[in-house]
This record gives C-alpha cells, structure tokens and sequence, in this order.
C-alpha cells in the first residue's frame, strides 16, 4: 500500500522564515525591554542606604528617589501606549526606551540627590511610553496558535524582573557601586533602540486621540497630594506650604474627574467605576501596592542601617517575599475559576495584612530573621493570591475593545498606590521614629508598618464587594494588546485565559 505524499494544510504556526526571524527579533527586543523597565521598580529598593550616605540625602530625598520614577510611570502609562498608536508604535517604543536609557546615564553620574530624583522622574516617563508598547509589538506578530507560548514567555520575563529586583540591586551595589545599577541600563538600551528600528514592525492603533488635559490634571493634581505628604513632617502639617499642595492636588484630582466625565476620548473613562467588580478591584489595587510598595521602602533599609547586614544580604532576605507570586499564582488563577476572583482577591489581601502584621509584631533591633521568614512568605502568598485573578476581574467588567484602557488602569492604580504607600508609610516612620538611633528606626518601622497591614486589610474587605463572574465571560475575546504589563500576563497565564483568546485556526 502505498502512502499518501500529499503535504498536510497549512496552519496557522507554519509561518514563513521571514515571519520567524521577525517574531524572534520581537520577541527578543521587547523582552529584554520589558525586563530593564520592570526591574527599575525595586531595584534602587535596596540601594536606599547607600545612596543616603554617598549624597547626603535625607529620608524625604529618599523617597522621591522611589517615587519619582513610579509616579511619572503611573501618570504617563495609559498617555504611552496612545502615543504609539497615533505616531507608530514601533517609533515611540525606541523613543520611550532612548528617553530611559539617557535617563540611567544621567542618574549614575547625578552629582547630588536633586539631580537622581530629576533623572529618575525621567527615567520613569520613558518607561511609561515603552513598556505597554512591549506587547502591542510582539502580539502583533505572534500567529494564533503560538501567542500563548510567546506572552507566556514575555510575562514570565517581567515577573523574574520584579522579583529579582531587590536582590540585582544588592548584588551590584555591594559589587561595585550603587551607580553600577544605572549604567547597567545603558549598554542594554543602547543595543537595543537601533535592533528595534531595524527589525520591528511599525503599525499604529485605530484610537488616536490623546487626552493631554486628562494628564495634566491627573499628573499635577498627584504631585500635589504627594508633595504634601512627603514634606508633612519636615514643614509641619499646618504650614501654608503643605495645606496649600494638598488642598491643590485635591482640587486637580476633582478637575480630573470632572474632565473624564465629559472628554469625548478620555484616558480614564469614569464609567468603569459604574461597574461595583472594576471599581472594588481597583481600591484593592491601590490598598495592596500602598502596604507592599512602602513596607518594603522601609525593610530594606532596617537590615542594613539596624542589622548592619549587606545590600546583597538585605536583597535575599526580601527574596522569599518576591519570588513567591511566580510560584502560587497559577494555583491562585485555577481556584478563582471555581470559587470566584473576588474570593481569591480578598483572601490574599488578608493574607498580606496578617504577613505585615506578623513582620510588625515581632521586629526589633536584634530579631532574628527565622521570625521574620514566615512573615514574607504569607505576604509573597498573599501577593499572589492577588495577583492571579485581579486582571480576569478587570477585563470581565468591559467591552473587548476598552480592555487595553481597562488594564492600563488597573495598573496606574497600583503604582499610584505604590507612590502613596512610600510617602504615607515615610512620614509615619519619620513622625514615631527615625535614623537617630537603631530603636528609633524599629519603633517608626514598627508604626508604619501595622499602618500597612491595616489599609492592606481594609483593601480586604473591599474585595468582598467583587461579585462572582463566570470566567468563561472572557473566552473567545481578542488578546487587547494596548496597557497590559507583566502582573497581567501572569494572571492571564496562571487562569489559561490568554490561550483562550486565541483566535481560532481557519479550516483548511
């Protein structure tokens, strides 16, 4: 019997060498972007008492070193991905990621703490304009059948970023100097900008309208509140000067609103908030960034200035901490698909709460770190918990076409949440306690820490809010390319939903 040689049909992953070597350049240059971005958001985290003695910088210093650079990403992150799509993704991809890699040049040679904090605030507008443009770029060129494996691939990269963060940081600043940890950006970035004009693929998006008075609004309206918060304690809480910005900000914030509301394309729809699952998984958002993000601000710096322990030593004690959501997060994604997102959400806020009240309850200058061990892992658990159905409750509230918006939303909230986190947690440090001696630390890092439990858990409650949806809302959509980050692909992978999205295969 003699065998058939007719060639099976085509299908949709036996694309063409060309189409292969583009997806491999994609892939390899939006990776190795995404990867340099993310791990900007904690790295400096462990650097924080080294810079402050090298420059002199004061506790308020410190934390718009953080906040400077989280504040620009979140005010500027939905602004980046419509700049790609009204003037080329590809082009504003290499801009955005050119901006960043001159802001790492400019922040390792900072002469003092005013010129960190500008190159850092830069460094957080270029990151903003790159880093949603990340997946736009490579979702754009990955076949159907292989885009679960690809973004798979990609989320997995951001995730090892903000895991490692901590501890890259540690291991360069003990290394070599803290500088090291901005030019190591440059020779990335500057292989990378000429590889992405040479080898990507320019597109544009359908949506092109920008809504500059919605980030002027937003961005000033935040700079206000935060500058009121952070310069509290040193002005005092009465002066002109700190109810002047936060009456301001707060006046902006409101303008903001009331834009939104009436702007025909505005950057943040209000709407959204109509829906009772977006508007409480956002306040879950903001609680659990705002505990995490100032908690660890401040550990960081208690191993090394209490403890006397090493960056890179202080960065592995945070490891376990970190590295947890990578490994629960699909057990968390499985689970919400049978009891609900919101459950799974509340859980793990209040898993948090309790893993920072744990840390707060038992620090003291010479505790020793079996103690606090158990704290971070309840806190990585519950990080993940969180972690795994947040973006599917997000997504499931709108319509498939605002799923980039919804997204990018969702994560400005957390680093707005983030940013609050570190000026409010600071001040409350500064206000019990200090640097003044090591018990002044652990007495402020004490205070301000069951501060973030607390919010943390009322992010808990909140959550309870979150109605019961049927994951199977999303099967079937579109991949939404526009503001997704790597927190969102890994919640997609761990519940199986970007494979979903997949568009099916044509039949031969």
């Amino acid at each position: 019997m003699s065998t058939s040689t007719t060639p099976p049909a085509p299908t949709t992953d036996q694309v063409p060498a060309a189409n292969r070597a583009l997806l491999a350049w994609t892939f390899v240059v939006t990776a190795l972007a995404l990867f340099m971005v993310s791990l900007d958001n904690l790295v400096v985290t462990t650097a924080l008492p080294v810079i402050k003695d090298d420059l002199g910088a004061t506790l308020e210093q410190l934390e718009w070193t953080v906040n400077a650079y989280t504040l620009t990403f979140a005010v500027l992150l939905l602004t980046g991905a419509a700049l790609g799509d009204r003037f080329g993704r590809r082009r504003m991809f290499a801009l955005g990621l050119g901006t960043f890699t001159l802001a790492s040049a400019f922040a390792a040679v900072a002469p003092n703490v005013g010129s960190l904090i500008a190159a850092r605030a830069l460094q957080g507008a270029g990151g903003a304009i790159a880093l949603p443009l990340t997946l736009t770029l490579l979702s754009a060129v990955v076949p159907p059948a292989r885009r679960g494996l690809a973004l798979g691939a990609w989320g997995g990269v951001g995730g090892l970023a903000v895991a490692l963060g901590p501890v890259v940081g540690g291991a360069i600043v003990e290394g070599i100097s803290w500088q090291w940890i901005f030019w190591l950006n440059v020779p990335i970035g500057l292989a990378i900008v000429p590889l992405a004009l040479l080898h990507l693929r320019e597109s544009h998006g359908a949506e092109r309208s920008l809504d500059l008075p919605g980030v002027a609004l937003a961005s000033t309206g935040l700079l206000g509140v935060v500058w009121g918060l952070v310069r509290g304690n040193a002005q005092g809480w009465g002066s002109a000067e700190i109810i002047a910005a936060l009456v301001t900000g707060a006046a902006l914030l409101v303008g903001f609103v009331l834009w939104e509301l009436r702007t025909a394309a505005p950057m943040l729809p209000m709407r959204f908030f109509g829906d009772r699952a977006f508007a409480a998984a956002n306040v879950a958002s903001l609680a659990l960034y705002f505990g995490m993000f100032g908690s660890v601000f401040l550990l960081t710096q208690f191993f090394q200035v209490v403890q006397g322990l090493s960056p890179l030593q202080s960065g592995i004690r945070i490891l376990p901490w970190t590295i947890m959501p990578m490994f629960v997060t699909p057990i968390a994604g499985a689970l919400s698909d049978r009891v609900g997102g919101g459950r799974i959400i509340a859980v793990g806020m209040a898993l948090l709460a309790a893993g920072l009240a744990w840390v707060a309850a038992v620090t003291r200058v010479d505790v020793p770190y079996v103690e606090l061990v158990g704290g971070f892992v309840v806190s990585g658990i519950g990080m993940a918990l969180f972690f795994g159905p947040v973006s599917n409750v997000v997504l499931s509230t709108v319509r498939p076409s605002e799923e980039g918006k919804a997204s990018g939303a969702n994560n400005a909230i957390r680093e707005v949440g983030g940013v609050l986190g570190v000026a409010v947690l600071a001040s409350v440090f500064s206000h019990v306690g200090g640097y003044g001696s090591p018990t002044a630390f652990v007495d402020g890092l004490e205070a301000a820490t069951w501060i973030g439990a607390g919010v943390v858990g009322l992010g808990a409650v909140g959550a309870l809010f979150i109605p019961r949806r049927q994951s199977a809302t999303l099967v079937a959509r579109p991949l939404a390319p526009l503001g997704l980050t790597a927190d969102d692909l890994v919640a997609e992978l761990a519940t199986g939903t970007v494979a979903e999205r997949r568009a099916p295969t044509p039949s031969a």
